[in-house]
């Protein structure tokens, strides 16, 4: 049998429950967030099953606000009555120990239209044919060169899931969604040489819609042009980053428009930052999570606003931070659909868009990374294609700009391209963004964003020892 899609909530019902009880223990305001899910996934290794695992989720998070104001918080996975009025009560409870100084409130669009997405609903696959599908993909992968002796990430994956939000101010948010996931991941081996490694991810509403033969072609492709690999010489050079490079980067720091880092002093931003210029002027950058292109997008956020889409820098210049109600509420401007639930809430980006202003200049003309045509330090030197960066959890400071990274790529001198065989990257993002060249080509849709090839100046780079 296929697995089953995740039950089915009735959030009216919910809601009128949960408002009964809360009425019958004296509470007057209270909200809701609750998601569940049904996952399936598998894993291969060398055409035998490596992993096969299915399972139902669940989370529910209920807060309580006391006469005094303060909100209390507690987590459940029981919807039945007496499960509701536990967390009720044990939310209340908890309120007592709620922080005075930084107290979350109702979102004031928790009620407001939201926009509607198309997201076609798709039935699971019985988890038998995902194996079948995945063997097919390893085996496909591996002939690709005989290099390629193992795809040793590899996952295929699919879930069907459901969120709500709800409050007693009439609230009443529900969202189903289903996705799939691929991701592969080769590793090749030539005699006397280190082993090189590339991989591609593809995202869809169901499993039949996954973009399989394009997966396995991009993952054999960088795993291929990385094996004929050498050293590069330390220096600084004119660099230019692949969309899923450069998305990576922002997001290590996108800090830097978050009003929660900015209200604890870790952002690289103030409140006096807006209307500042932090960037070239042909930069923008918009967070976008309801664009079509965004598999898996919510309708609203932890607290029940709507998500939008946001201008964050513009021409260079910041516009807008990304916020909660609390945040919101603080700087004086409406919830702008990116925060979470808690008791202190956190704040957090979508989907970026990261491209030139609409209609307006893009920096240079006429960037080729395939010849090393372009603008840069010293072209002499030769260009360096940033494919891919690692260990971003521990080479990037956020809160100082700084950052040093190891990362996958090619060294392109006299029209020829080359791998690196090891290397790392450095700079302080303000920096980069100050720096940049241009863009090349049309923007390319990733899991995190659309962006284009990006042409950055002088950064530093350091070669294996």
């Amino acid at each position: 049998m296929a697995s089953s899609a995740s039950p089915a909530l009735d959030p009216a019902s919910l809601r009128e429950r949960l408002d009964h009880l809360a009425r019958h223990a004296g509470l007057h305001q209270w909200d809701l967030g609750a998601g569940c899910s049904t996952d399936t996934s598998v894993q291969v290794d060398r055409g035998e099953a490596k992993q096969m695992k299915g399972a139902q989720r669940s989370s529910i998070t209920v807060r309580v606000w006391n006469g005094a104001g303060l909100v209390g918080i507690t987590s459940t996975s029981d919807l039945s009555d007496a499960g509701l009025e536990r967390a009720l009560a044990g939310a209340h409870a908890a309120s007592a120990f709620g922080n005075a100084d930084d107290t979350p409130a109702f979102s004031s669009l928790a009620t407001a239209p939201l926009q509607p997405l198309d997201q076609p609903l798709h039935p699971p696959q019985h988890i038998l044919d995902l194996l079948g599908t995945l063997k097919e993909a390893e085996r496909d992968l591996l002939s690709r060169h005989a290099a390629i002796g193992t795809v040793p990430y590899n996952g295929l994956a699919q879930r069907s899931s459901e969120r709500i939000y709800l409050n007693s101010e009439g609230a009443c948010r529900h969202q189903q969604l289903t996705t799939a996931s691929l991701y592969l991941y080769a590793r090749a081996e030539e005699t006397g040489r280190k082993p090189r490694s590339g991989g591609a991810v593809r995202l869809a509403y169901g499993v039949d819609a996954l973009d399989i033969a394009g997966c396995i072609d991009e993952a054999a492709n960088r795993t291929i042009a990385h094996l004929d690999y050498a050293p590069i010489t330390t220096g600084r050079y004119t660099c230019v980053f692949t969309p899923e490079a450069f998305l990576d980067l922002i997001g290590a720091f996108s800090g830097m428009f978050n009003a929660r880092a900015v209200l604890d002093g870790v952002s690289l931003s103030s409140r006096e930052s807006l209307g500042e210029s932090l960037a070239v002027p042909f930069l923008s950058i918009h967070d976008n999570g309801l664009h079509p292109a965004n598999i898996g997008a919510s309708s609203f956020d932890g607290e029940g606003t709507p998500t939008q889409r946001l201008t964050l820098l513009e021409g260079g210049v910041l516009r807008h931070f990304l916020h909660s109600e609390a945040t919101a509420r603080r700087f004086g401007v409406d919830p702008t659909g990116h925060a979470g639930l808690g008791a202190k809430v956190a704040v957090g980006p979508h989907w970026f868009e990261i491209g030139p202003p609409p209609g307006g200049a893009s920096g240079a003309s006429g960037l080729d990374h395939r010849t090393g045509v372009g603008g840069g330090t010293d072209g002499a030197q030769g260009l360096v294609v940033i494919d891919s960066l690692s260990a971003l959890h521990a080479g990037v400071k956020s809160s100082q700009g700084s950052f040093s990274l190891p990362f996958d790529g090619w060294w392109i001198r006299g029209g020829e391209r080359r791998s690196i065989e090891a290397a790392t990257v450095a700079g302080d993002i303000r920096d980069v963004l100050r720096s940049l060249i241009g863009f090349e080509g049309e923007a390319k849709v990733t899991p995190d964003g659309l962006c284009p090839l990006v042409w950055v100046d002088g950064l530093s780079i350091t070669g294996e020892a």
